[in-house]
């Protein structure tokens, strides 16, 4: 029998049902994600061989997740710079500073939640007296926004190998410069909606 602390066991069975030992009832990858988010740990195994598809299955969650609209929190130019990685070099290295990096995040994020609960129920007036509450507020976007430039940053591909054929050598930097021109653009987007978001709640 399993310890209580144990993670719980799903089965995947052929037919792709899903099947939560814990509480013996069929379950979806809607509440595999919610069992997620509150926080319970699980392992997915085959039914039938008993490999251990855990990672998969969570991959599979996020595919279904960024595809409902308005819903997907990727950004386009971290999706291709994170592509780039499989069978580089830096591919080993990728996995730790992707755990890493939402472990802090995930910390930042309590750290704001603790300091809001503490303006809660208070009146108007005492709002207006509270600027560490504004300012807890600005800190954790600014926070934000610098550990996902720090992030962007990190992800960005080696320069590409010059080639033997010199007209395409030549096109490369211009092509990587482009592209590297839109992706700047696209994060400056994000943080410039970011700033908004904050604007309007002040």
């Amino acid at each position: 029998m399993a310890a209580k602390d144990d993670p719980v066991v799903i089965k995947k069975y052929a037919n792709r049902r899903l099947y939560n030992t814990g509480t013996s009832t069929y379950v979806t990858l809607e509440d595999l994600a919610e069992m997620v988010k509150r926080g319970e740990d699980f392992t997915v195994q085959d039914a039938k061989s008993g490999e251990d598809i855990t990672h998969p299955v969570l991959t599979q969650i996020i595919f279904e997740l960024e595809n409902k609209e308005g819903q997907n929190m990727l950004p386009i130019p971290f999706l291709r710079q994170l592509i780039s990685f499989y069978g580089d070099q830096m591919q080993m290295v990728v996995p730790s500073f992707l755990e890493q990096s939402m472990i802090a995040f995930a910390k930042e994020q309590e750290r704001f939640r603790e300091q809001m609960k503490s303006a809660i129920g208070k009146s108007p007036m005492d709002m207006m007296k509270m600027p560490n509450a504004i300012k807890a507020l600005e800190d954790q976007t600014r926070r934000n926004i610098e550990m996902f430039q720090n992030a962007m940053r990190m992800f960005t591909p080696f320069p590409p190998q010059a080639s033997a054929n010199a007209p395409e050598a030549t096109d490369a930097p211009r092509k990587a410069s482009a592209e590297k021109g839109d992706e700047l653009q696209e994060l400056k987007e994000q943080i410039a909606a970011m700033q908004r978001k904050l604007d309007s709640i002040r």
